[in-house]
């Protein structure tokens, strides 16, 4: 994961001066299935993410293994016989945010951050709405979104589909802190 963060940084170090980076190594994805046999839950508190206020990219990654539920079964499942996560260890999208916020203002601002979501091996480009507030110098990124399976090639057995939804609620919050370049002091 902490690769994913560093590669993260590269890519937008590139493109403008550190100071206007800002970076989240908990956000809080979590995913929710509505069937009529169950409901399936699960969270994870280990999304990295890495923001540019100067240009409005976003890019975001979260390890599909780091998903924990409730039941220790669906959880294999999930990452077995679903998601692949040793074949598609990640959850990526990349994109940006084209509204410009004053970061030195406190506020709250309806956003959308339009880019390419990759899941399962599959991208597909995505818009999402979302909410940026910005509190005494923090910014914290919130969304929730609609993933369909089969656009990124999860199979759910017939058998499974009173279980599992087709499509599955994803949430994610994530707080930032402006990046520090060099050694902490």
């Amino acid at each position: 994961m902490k690769y994913l963060f560093i590669i993260f940084l590269s890519f937008l170090n590139i493109h403008q001066g550190v100071q206007d980076l800002y970076t989240c190594k908990n956000a809080k994805v979590t995913l929710f299935s509505s069937a009529l046999i169950e409901d399936i839950k699960a969270a994870s508190p280990s999304g990295v993410s890495v923001y540019s206020a100067a240009t409005g990219e976003l890019d975001f990654s979260v390890a599909i293994s780091s998903f924990k539920f409730d039941k220790a079964f669906m959880q294999q499942h999930f990452n077995s016989d679903y998601m692949e996560s040793d074949k598609f260890p990640n959850a990526v999208f990349k994109g940006r945010i084209p509204e410009h916020i004053d970061i030195t203002k406190d506020g709250t601002y309806t956003v959308s951050a339009t880019g390419e979501l990759t899941v399962h091996g599959i991208t597909q480009k995505r818009t999402v709405q979302g909410n940026l507030a910005v509190k005494n110098g923090i910014i914290t990124m919130s969304s929730e979104f609609m993933v369909k399976c089969a656009d990124h090639n999860i199979d759910i057995p017939q058998i499974l589909f009173y279980h599992i939804a087709e499509n599955i609620k994803i949430t994610v919050s994530a707080a930032y802190s402006p990046y520090k370049n060099g050694p902490s002091k």
